[in-house]
């Protein structure tokens, strides 16, 4: 019987471990070729891993919720006769002395202690998985704490549910009050309960548990309030030029190229442009230096179906033309919504640029997207009354304008800076030619 061994693929530079959230095949089930067999969740995006072969899944070697380190088998596929494939050949390593075998062996279990606080098994030899003892290390869940939950999984196996359902009884049974005079440091508990304000729950009241990608969103935000020094700077934009020119090419332009020409692409091609102008922007900073970046890879954040939200990264975006910003702009946009995003497609960004306007919003103070140290939110596009300036003098009229709003990071981004950025931005999309061909 041929094996062919599925290992949790790479996907991308900063990531290494994943957590298996469904199996899409059942041991016995028939794998076509590219047909996807597991979902997997990281901590930047979903995804699912496809089958390289044919064949007959025979064994699974991850239970849901496990958590994976990139490169380790997770399941066996039987193609049908023929020795034993691996996705990679392993290393050919010549056998060691007994001594050194010994010595090594002692290092990589200090290593293993150390690395990991709460053993897999106990000294009963019950079993916990990778994802039970990540959560019991972050609770402060001691071994002997975990030995006690009565599990609820195969063979007693205490599942992520139950060590869960155990730290939140655990959390709210009353606790001690603090001596006066005590020295000891406030447990995380405590100080988390000052921090928190209490929330009334009465029996009308609904409770929706966050997603996982919510809760990683959640914390992102938060993470950058504390970070960047917020300061925000806004202009508005006569874009009357580019409706005009848009409403005269679209039809045209998606006759040759198939694609939709909405206003972002066009946006973000100007964005692009003007980052360049202005290196400075982006930026990362990283203790008490400054990272200039080279490529330019402008975010685009997106919304996903369920209300969470989602970055994709046009990656060296100033290089782009107006059809190539096009088709990139709406691949990511579609596959985002569809949840196909890869994971190396939402990292690397350099300098985000989110739609508000999109949602009917004039205006918005984004949240800068760590660790860059800038964000451009675009307002919706209106037909205002306006002053028009002509050489025979002043009148009102009917033009189209927009709101733009630039957040950046005031440690190292000064007024100056932020806003002559958004000003040449100005000036780069009120100086559109309507006759320009696209």
């Amino acid at each position: 019987m041929a094996k062919f061994e599925v290992k949790l693929p790479k996907m991308g530079e900063s990531v290494a471990e994943a957590t298996i959230t469904t199996w899409l095949k059942e041991v016995g089930d028939t794998i076509e070729m590219d047909e996807a067999i597991v979902e997997i969740a990281t901590d930047k995006v979903d995804s699912e891993v496809p089958s390289e072969v044919e064949g007959t899944l025979v064994e699974i070697l991850f239970d849901k919720d496990a958590v994976v380190e990139v490169g380790q088998t997770i399941a066996i596929i039987d193609t049908d006769g023929g020795e034993v494939v691996a996705n990679a050949p392993a290393p050919k390593v010549e056998e060691a002395p007994k001594e050194v075998a010994e010595v090594e062996k002692t290092v990589e279990v200090a290593k293993e202690a150390i690395a990991q606080p709460i053993a897999k098994t106990s000294d009963s030899g019950k079993f916990f998985s990778p994802l039970v003892r990540n959560i019991a290390q972050t609770e402060g869940v001691s071994m002997q704490e975990l030995e006690s939950i009565a599990g609820t999984g195969k063979d007693g196996r205490v599942t992520k549910n139950d060590i869960l359902s155990y730290v939140e009884s655990r959390s709210s049974a009353p606790k001690p009050a603090l001596a006066q005079t005590t020295s000891t440091p406030v447990k995380k508990e405590v100080k988390e309960a000052v921090k928190a304000a209490p929330v009334s729950v009465n029996g009308e009241d609904e409770i929706i548990e966050m997603s996982r990608m919510g809760k990683l969103v959640a914390k992102h935000m938060v993470d950058s309030v504390q970070t960047s020094a917020h300061v925000q700077s806004f202009i508005e934009i006569d874009v009357t030029n580019i409706v005009k020119w848009r409403n005269k090419v679209k039809d045209a332009f998606f006759k040759r190229e198939g694609e939709k020409l909405t206003f972002t692409p066009i946006l973000m091609q100007a964005v692009a442009t003007t980052i360049k102008k202005f290196p400075l922007i982006n930026i990362s900073v990283q203790g008490d230096s400054i990272i200039k970046k080279k490529n330019i890879n402008l975010g685009m954040a997106a919304a996903l179906p369920d209300g969470n939200l989602i970055v994709p990264v046009i990656k060296n975006a100033d290089q782009l033309n107006l059809v190539g910003m096009t088709k990139q702009v709406n691949d990511l946009a579609n596959r985002a919504r569809a949840n196909q995003l890869k994971p190396d497609e939402i990292q690397g960004g350099t300098y985000t640029v989110t739609n508000v306007g999109s949602f009917g919003s004039v205006m918005g103070t984004p949240i800068i997207n760590q660790p860059q140290v800038a964000i451009l939110a675009l307002g919706a596009i209106r037909k205002v009354p306006a002053v028009i300036e002509t050489s025979e003098g002043d009148f009102i009229g009917i033009r189209q304008k927009m709101f733009v709003s630039h957040s950046y990071d005031h440690r190292v981004v000064n007024g100056a800076l932020g806003g002559m950025f958004i000003k040449t931005l100005k000036e780069t999309l009120e100086a559109w030619d309507v006759n320009q061909d696209f």
